[in-house]
């Protein structure tokens, strides 16, 4: 009997023999590759895996996508130890990794405190310095729980091993569907074990590959993200392979500190969260509310340009309009709870598009109407948990600039580009320039309903219009609504964030619920198609966009103060409030700051202000008729006659340029 001394395995297209025994580690290195890990046969694995014949072998390295993700888990490991080292009650939750960083849940008597991450910190360092060695071992669900029989979380995890990542939300990084295994972090010399825990893997070779790692914060988050669960406390932490672009993330996040809207709309009197009305419900302030109706006057007359209707609708209805649409059925969780009216369960709206149908079928229809395309600045209110409301970009109460089109099946394809040539126009107009589309279809769970055919003619016109734009088309199955697929347009703001904004959406479904129907050329009743279109998405989230996009720094035409007059003394305040007039008669919004500051400071307060032009005005500026200009870049114009200041800021909100 003949023992098998060789592998066949292929690395880079090519077939190579190596002995049996040999590690993926051991291909790479000899292949002269500095990696982390290795796919085999597509499959993320250590390096100190052994290859079987046949395995494909490629090399993944640190500063790539999977690679990342492999060295933030193994931070989040190498955070765990620290934590129980210096915390010895704390019992583990789960640690993955997640964009730019990582996080792992803790059970403590305590919440975590900035010196406490300052000590973790520490020891972590401690711990990348001495080497440790990741070692993967399968272990049987007994010995897991013999094992790990101080660790309720985990315990709970071993039950749901082979449920399902819904039913492990999220803990996939820690008993995957498969077997069981328990990484040991060894010591580097004496390979004794300095710490475990059950993880899928895979992991770095050695705690010292961490090149550069920071804590960032600790805070609540519910085990398994459900309320009824107790709270862990959560660290969070990020990790790059260098330090130069650690030092790049980090300026990064200190950029979109400065940015963050809801910090800028306090800064700017613009808007507010009152805790008398209720988390995720804001009220506009004048210079806020200002602002907004420039959005959506520009947008109504861009509409009326397109060819739109203008509908309204109330903002509670009856529950049985939402066991029609499906909603009830389909979205209750995120709906606020029914209130009794006359006998009956109330709801406040969470979408619009139910109340469109009615006013579709309130008559007859022609083909010859067709496509209707109705138009509403609709209030909508949704029952977002507490702990994921954010500003203005995760609000339960919000104005959707919502539309609906009805046409034929044989018109779908061309009204879906002239969506989204029109949805991509005016995002551009608001200063957004560089965008990709992401498809959204059905996979295969059940929570989609329609027939097959349907699903294919729908995701296949979305998918044409999509291709003719030009841009970037990524997949997203799985991510439909249930009752069609979708394309929603991804904008990248200044500073590179990726923010999803409009969404367009085919729905056969509810024109079938709802029995709408539309007289054809041959006499026949036929079933128009229906297509969903939130332009911004909310008013209120693309307001905060805009915000952190120009960092509070609107151009001209949507500052909510365009221009500001600052006389060099009192005096000079009759000139400034003539100029000030005239602007107001061309539509303007103007101030002038006839208060006893200095001028300096003046100038100062409109700088924080972000005021656009700042018009200052002197003794040689009145006998000339003139103004001198401050732009808010600090460039300035002195002696600038009335009427050309006049119209260079006219000229400016006109044709929506940059200052």
């Amino acid at each position: 009997m003949s023992t098998v001394s060789e592998l066949r395995i292929t690395l880079d297209g090519s077939e190579r023999a190596v002995p049996v025994g040999t590690t993926a580690g051991q291909v790479l290195e000899a292949d002269g590759r500095t990696v982390i890990a290795a796919r085999v046969n597509g499959e993320l694995r250590d390096l100190a895996g052994e290859l079987g014949d046949g395995d494909a072998v490629e090399p993944v390295e640190i500063g790539s996508d999977d690679g990342r993700a492999i060295m933030r888990h193994s931070a989040a490991h190498v955070m765990a130890q620290a934590v129980q080292e210096l915390f010895p009650e704390a019992k583990l939750g789960i640690g993955p990794p997640v964009e730019n960083g990582f996080y792992y849940d803790f059970d403590v008597a305590e919440p975590f405190t900035p010196d406490d991450l300052k000590r973790v910190e520490k020891r972590m360092r401690e711990i990348v310095k001495q080497g440790q060695r990741f070692s993967r071992r399968p272990v049987s669900d007994e010995d897991a729980r013999a094992e790990l029989a101080g660790e309720p979380y985990k315990l709970e995890l071993i039950g749901l091993k082979g449920s399902g990542p819904d039913a492990a939300d999220g803990a996939e990084v820690e008993v995957g569907g498969g077997e069981l295994t328990i990484y040991d972090n060894l010591d580097a010399k004496s390979g004794e074990r300095r710490w475990k825990d059950l993880c899928r893997g895979p992991h770095l070779p050695s705690t010292r590959v961490i090149p550069a790692f920071k804590l960032m914060r600790s805070g609540g988050a519910y085990w398994r993200g459900s309320e009824k669960n107790p709270q862990l406390q959560r660290i969070y932490g990020t990790a790059w392979e260098s330090r130069e672009k650690q030092d790049e993330y980090l300026r990064f996040l200190e950029e979109a500190e400065k940015r963050d809207h809801r910090r800028l709309g306090a800064e700017l009197d613009l808007f507010s969260f009152p805790n008398e009305i209720g988390s995720g419900l804001a009220v506009f302030h004048p210079k806020g509310g200002a602002v907004r109706k420039v959005m959506e006057d520009y947008s109504r007359r861009r509409h009326e340009d397109e060819g739109y209707e203008f509908v309204n609708t109330p903002h509670i209805t009856k529950g049985h309009l939402f066991e029609t649409s499906g909603h009830l059925g389909w979205y209750k969780d995120d709906m606020f709870p029914a209130m009794e009216v006359d006998g009956g369960d109330y709801y406040l709206k969470p979408m619009n598009c139910p109340m469109h149908n009615l006013i579709f079928r309130a008559r007859g229809r022609s083909y010859r109407e067709l496509p209707l395309r109705l138009f509403e600045f609709g209030s909508v209110y949704r029952y977002e948990k507490s702990g994921v409301v954010h500003g203005l970009t995760r609000v339960r109460g919000m104005t959707q600039d919502d539309a609906h089109i009805y046409c034929t099946e044989e018109q779908m394809g061309e009204e879906i580009k002239r969506l989204l040539d029109f949805v991509l126009g005016l995002l551009r107009d608001y200063g957004l320039n560089e965008f990709y589309l992401e498809l959204s279809t059905r996979d295969e769970s059940d929570k989609f309903i329609g027939s097959d055919e349907m699903w294919e003619k729908a995701t296949a016109a979305l998918r044409e219009a999509a291709e003719s734009t030009g841009l970037d088309l990524v997949p997203d199955p799985g991510g439909a609504a249930f009752y069609g697929p979708k394309i929603s347009v991804q904008a990248k703001d200044a500073i590179g964030r990726t923010w999803q904004l409009s969404t367009i959406q085919v729905d056969p479904n509810q024109p079938e619920r709802f029995g709408l129907e539309y007289q054809a050329a041959d006499g026949t009743r036929q079933r128009p198609m229906m297509l969903h279109r939130a332009l911004f998405g909310s008013i209120e989230r693309f307001f905060g966009v805009l915000l952190e996009h120009y960092a509070g720094a609107m151009p001209p035409w949507l500052a909510p103060v365009q221009a500001v007059g600052i006389p060099i003394g009192d005096v000079h305040v009759p000139h400034l409030e003539k100029l000030a007039a005239r602007l107001r008669e061309r539509g303007l919004r103007v101030e002038v700051d006839a208060s006893s500051d200095r001028m300096q400071k003046k100038i100062r307060n409109a700088q924080k202000q972000k005021v656009p032009y700042m018009l200052i005005a002197g003794d040689d500026d009145v006998a000339k008729d003139a103004v001198s200009f401050r732009y808010r870049s600090g460039e300035q114009k002195n002696g600038v006659p009335i009427d050309e200041a006049v119209e260079e800021i006219v000229e400016a909100v006109r044709t929506r340029v940059q200052v």
